[in-house]
Formats: structure tokens, sequence, C-alpha cells
């Protein structure tokens, strides 16, 4: 049920941004009863906040694997990709969602500081994926693989609770993006 409400308010979302985010939106677009977000969530922020957590630790279970995948692949592509799960399909607009309610804001914080999956497990997954790059001489000794990924996940950070001006083009954004900071031997 918490997905069902999850993938309605992502639909919400991207098609009415988050100021369009209510309870009954929510529930209509996944075709239940209005009062059933609030059997499962406290409130409307819980909800949004919860949106928010899920998504993250989806992104960051989906990346975490990528230290393992150093020998294998093109480096940029892999770095590539990581980022691009970063982003996520809804990812600006469910980030604008998180940023529009000040409660949720800092109950997604809290959380992260609590442990939570956030932004900072997707960059140490990627330092972690280029110092294993750089043990296979895959990667230069002298990259700072902390510098690296805190500039790629601080871009698409930026991307994901900005956008871009077209966002259909933030794909190839974050290709460029990885293709001037990724040099390899």
């Amino acid at each position: 049920m918490r997905e069902r409400l999850f993938a309605a308010a992502e639909r919400v979302l991207a098609r009415e941004g988050a100021a369009g985010l209510t309870n009954r939106a929510v529930t209509e677009e996944a075709g239940l009863a209005k009062g059933l977000l609030y059997s499962h969530f406290a409130d409307l922020d819980d909800f949004v906040a919860q949106l928010v957590l899920d998504r993250f630790e989806a992104i960051a279970a989906e990346v975490a694997g990528l230290p393992e995948r150093a020998g294998s692949g093109e480096v940029r592509e892999n770095l590539t990709g990581a980022a691009l799960a970063l982003l996520g399909t809804n990812g600006p607009a469910v980030a604008a969602a998180a940023l529009s309610r000040s409660a949720v804001a800092e109950r997604v914080r809290q959380a992260w500081e609590g442990g939570a999956p956030g932004p900072g497990a997707v960059e140490e997954a990627m330092a972690r994926y280029v110092e294993a790059e750089q043990r296979l001489g895959r990667m230069a000794a002298e990259v700072d693989g902390a510098m690296l990924a805190l500039a790629i996940t601080g871009t698409v950070h930026h991307l994901r609770m900005h956008g871009s001006a077209l966002p259909d083009d933030n794909p190839e954004l974050v290709r460029r993006l990885v293709a001037a900071l990724v040099t390899v031997p």
C-alpha cells in the first residue's frame, strides 16, 4: 500500500508540482479512499518525508554495489550510472515536495543524521569505487576520489533540487559532467 501511495504521489508531483500534492490528490491518483493515507502515515508531512527517505534508500541500495564493479565496464559509464540513479526519474519533483514543506525537510535531515541512507551514501560508494579503480590502475593515483565523488553528487544534487531549464537534458548534463571530471589512462 505504501508503494502504491508513493507511486501515486510521484505522478501527482510530476504533473502538478509540490503545490498539487495533497491527501486527496494522492489517494485519488492511487484509486483509494481519501482517508487511507492517514491509516499508514501520521500526516501529509510524514507521508512526504517517508517518500523521500524511501526513494533515497532505494537509490543507495542501487549504488551500493558500485565499488564491486571496479575493473568491469567503462569507468565514466559506471560513475554516470551511479549519478543518474541519484537523479532518479522524478528526483527534482520529489525534492521540491520535500523543500516546500519545512517539517518534511527537517524530518528528512534528522533521519539522515540518524543514519538513514541519503546522498552521502551515494557519495561514499562513488569514492570507494574510484579508490578501487585506482588500485587497478584504471584511474590515476593522484585523483582525489572523495572530492570527485563530492563534485559529482553535489552537482547531481543541484539538478535534483532545482532541475535544469530542460529536465530531459539532465542525463546528458550528467554524462558531460562525468566526462569533464574523470580522466582515465
